[in-house]
């Protein structure tokens, strides 16, 4: 009776022990799952272009909004001038936990001459294509391998890539990464965006 007894409560105990143990076999599993994580800091071949200190370096910006960061940062001068025009400059410094893709001067002057005269006197169009890089919340690296956002303009853009090598919307490279301002995180980009039609 005893050993019966015995058997009995040790074939109860057994499978209490045997779940956890299954369910740690699925551990690995669920943790390889997990999104890689992003680098920390800035990053990208075009970092080394922001100054050490002063106007348009890093510590600069950080205490800046973002588009008097980039008035100030001598890699987007002409993005600047874009946002004035635009009069998105007051929007975007009012704004809270946003995120910039902002095109490089290189990404303006990839354009031809007429294009960017025709962009920027097209008030309405320059509202459309700045608005569809700027996205209301705070994009981390971590977020960028496999991501899809939906920007101020209502469309959806989207990053893809690794380690400190990404892209924006397959066509744009990130050039410099993860610039902190007061109220928004800003990613350098080597090309202009076109929202889709």
């Amino acid at each position: 009776m005893r050993s019966t007894a015995t058997r009995m409560a040790q074939a109860a105990v057994a499978p209490v022990v045997a779940v956890p143990l299954a369910l740690g076999a699925f551990a690995p599993n669920a943790y390889a799952q997990e999104p890689t994580p992003g680098p920390t800091g800035t990053f990208g071949p075009d970092c080394s272009e922001l100054p050490r200190s002063g106007a348009g370096s890093a510590a600069a910006m950080a205490e800046q909004k973002v588009a008097d960061a980039a008035a100030g940062s001598r890699q987007l001068t002409q993005l600047a001038s874009a946002l004035a025009k635009a009069g998105l400059d007051d929007t975007l410094n009012r704004s809270q936990d946003i995120t910039l893709f902002a095109p490089t001067n290189h990404a303006f002057n990839s354009l031809t001459q007429a294009q960017r005269q025709s962009l920027l006197n097209d008030p309405e169009q320059l509202k459309k294509v700045l608005t569809y890089h700027v996205v209301n919340a705070d994009i981390t690296p971590s977020e960028l391998p496999n991501g899809s956002f939906k920007t101020l303009e209502g469309s959806q853009l989207t990053t893809s890539g690794s380690g400190t090598s990404f892209k924006v919307n397959k066509t744009a490279d990130i050039v410099c990464g993860n610039i902190t301002t007061a109220n928004a995180t800003v990613y350098l980009i080597d090309g202009l965006l076109t929202p889709p039609d």
